[in-house]
């Protein structure tokens, strides 16, 4: 879809939120959607976001599509997940499952258009911690074979030594919590 070229190469998304407790300026959902909006309207394009609630060993999590439909009707979707905490502190259910949904379609609409956020505060944010060495990631087939087929010492060494999802760290959490009470 050459128009999703284009329009990849064309945002600017700047980063015009501040977050004054951790230093450090970030961009919302709403200001890629804004810096979308006449790109999307000149390339003759539309985009729809949709979540859905999910839940695997008692987490739960909203995983959202970003499509982008062309007017030949050819069509892109990019999909990320996020977890959702209710008891997180200072909000209630509704605004606790907003946020995530927030940062999940923040990070399909990162994907579906390329936004590279490696200098944004969710990467590089320490909240004052000193910085850790770089962790490799864990491939979906790696972290499936574990699931299964994982022993308490493999699973502990993968939480400490990869770069995990949100989700794959909850789950392999649980795994390791139900290992341990063998």
């Amino acid at each position: 879809m050459k128009e999703l070229v284009k329009i990849q190469s064309e945002l600017k998304a700047p980063k015009n939120q501040r977050n004054n407790f951790g230093k450090y300026n970030y961009r919302s959902c709403e200001d890629i959607l804004e810096a979308l909006k006449p790109l999307l309207l000149a390339n003759e394009c539309t985009l729809t976001l949709s979540d859905s609630i999910n839940e695997v060993l008692g987490y739960f999590y909203v995983e959202s599509n970003a499509t982008i439909t062309n007017k030949s009707g050819d069509v892109y979707i990019c999909t990320a997940q996020a977890g959702i905490d209710p008891s997180r502190k200072g909000m209630d259910i509704a605004q606790s499952f907003g946020s995530s949904s927030s940062y999940s379609r923040k990070y399909a609409l990162n994907g579906l258009f390329l936004i590279d956020d490696t200098k944004d505060a969710d990467a590089t944010n320490t909240h004052d911690k000193k910085s850790a060495p770089v962790k490799k990631s864990l491939s979906e087939k790696d972290f499936t074979t574990l699931r299964e087929k994982g022993n308490l010492n493999q699973v502990t060494k993968v939480l400490t030594e990869f770069d995990l999802t949100d989700l794959q760290k909850s789950m392999l959490l649980i795994i390791k919590k139900q290992l341990e009470n063998k």
